[in-house]
């Protein structure tokens, strides 16, 4: 093979790999876009049970990424728990039902427990 040709294959990977990364990078913004759409969302659907009165937030029984909303510092929303039965996520339990839970970390809290 001649170093020309070999030079060319090597031009062409290179610029199919970085418009690869450029699609990439594209599609990762609008979807940052829609991850906040979709949180925006999630928040007004938690806040309208809580509303209604049936339900309760129940801090430290979540699993990690089943939060229900905000789980603290460096998170957002749902499914943003970084670890099992994380203190300052929650997920909505029926009332009356959340301190009686137990986990392996202890029971429910009615508030944010801390790490």
């Amino acid at each position: 093979m001649s170093n020309r040709i070999l030079s060319a294959l090597i031009v062409g990977a290179f610029t199919a790999a970085v418009g690869s990364f450029a699609a990439t990078s594209a599609g990762a913004q609008m979807n940052k876009g829609d991850m906040e759409k979709m949180m925006k969302e999630n928040q007004a659907k938690t806040m309208k049970v809580l509303s209604e009165g049936k339900m309760e937030k129940c801090f430290g029984v979540a699993l990690k990424g089943q939060n229900d909303c905000y789980a603290g510092a460096g998170t957002t929303c749902a499914g943003t728990s970084t670890i099992d039965y994380q203190g300052n996520a929650f997920k909505l339990e029926p009332k009356g039902t959340c301190t009686t839970m137990q986990t392996p970390k202890g029971p429910g809290s009615l508030t944010a427990k801390k790490a």
